[in-house]
């Protein structure tokens, strides 16, 4: 993937929630470094350590059933072992193991990315809570009304 396709759209389109975590599949990480699948995963392999439990996931057969379900793409039909899920800590963790200049603008446009979600998720659930006070204070308002 060239550096003026990858921006914040293009990535934010790839990241779903497993087990309540917006994560990146593995193929679509190996797109974005511009290596192979199979080189994102060696690397992982090779550096287990570094990638405890919340920053990697492999998906559970039922998992990828339901991702197939959802999303229909030649990556997913063909894979034979599970995919791998990464956590915004597992992309850090793999940019330090993939050291390329290609790596590095990813992975910051990546990160930039996830931080961008936790603001509007911010945003938006501050815009709620004032709605929801809002509403509550009407309410109030017109029950002291009534009586």
């Amino acid at each position: 993937m060239t550096e003026n396709v990858l921006n914040i759209e293009s990535i934010s389109d790839l990241i779903i929630v497993i087990r309540d975590m917006p994560v990146i599949l593995d193929s679509d990480v190996a797109r974005f470094y511009g290596v192979a699948t199979k080189e994102v995963n060696q690397a992982v392999k090779n550096n287990l350590d570094k990638f405890p439990i919340d920053f990697i996931l492999t998906l559970s057969t039922n998992e990828l059933d339901d991702l197939r379900s959802k999303f229909l793409t030649a990556n997913l039909s063909k894979t034979r072992t599970p995919p791998k899920a990464f956590t915004e800590k597992g992309l850090y963790m793999l940019a330090t193991i993939l050291k390329s200049k290609q790596a590095t603008k990813t992975t910051l446009k990546i990160i930039e990315t996830f931080a961008k979600i936790r603001d509007l998720k911010q945003d938006f659930n501050q815009i709620l809570n004032e709605k929801k006070m809002q509403i509550e204070k009407t309410v109030l308002v017109q029950n002291l009304a009534k009586n």
